[in-house]
């Protein structure tokens, strides 16, 4: 259920796939939490072992895990293009799965949360640091200022760039 509750709150923060490797996910009891039926929804890709599992090009795997080396979430800047691996409940991940992460990050926790909160916590991390929020007000309550505006440029040719800085 863990594994399901995991998947639903990925499908709400809008991820483009799923995955496990060498883990059996059973819908049915997955979908006791899932009830957005995410694999109904998402691309789920199950990897029989380490070796096997491929990534879309660019995208970068980033671990979860309590360890000393771990960077904090709250001081990780999230690749574009990421996936997310966390260990099995009461363990960690393998050595052979650590070495593949571009990034290992830890949630600054006295001890580790549950699989499913900790992926919740990672995505909605992921959501805060890389959307278009308004500023935090610097009193108790809400926004005081509306979002900033995106603004779509032109592109960047870098010849012009490059003539524009040495002239």
């Amino acid at each position: 259920m863990n594994a399901g509750s995991l998947f639903r709150t990925a499908h709400a923060f809008g991820a483009d796939f799923l995955f496990t490797i060498r883990a059996a996910y059973g819908r049915r009891e997955g979908g006791k939490a899932d009830t957005s039926d995410a694999p109904g929804h998402l691309p789920l890709y199950h990897f029989p072992d380490i070796d096997s599992m491929t990534l879309p090009v660019g995208c970068r795997l980033v671990g979860v895990e309590l360890t000393d080396e771990a960077i904090e979430l709250p001081s990780f800047r999230h690749p574009r293009a990421a996936a997310y691996v966390l260990g099995p409940e009461r363990g960690s991940l393998s050595p052979e799965l650590t070495e593949r992460c571009a990034f290992v990050v830890k949630i600054p926790t006295r001890f580790c949360v549950n699989l499913a909160v900790a992926g919740a916590i990672v995505m909605y991390d992921r959501m805060l640091s890389m959307g278009q929020f308004a500023r935090r007000p610097v009193a108790a309550g809400g926004p005081t200022e509306p979002p900033p505006r995106h603004v779509h440029g032109g592109p960047v040719l870098r010849h012009l760039r490059e003539r524009r800085e040495s002239g």
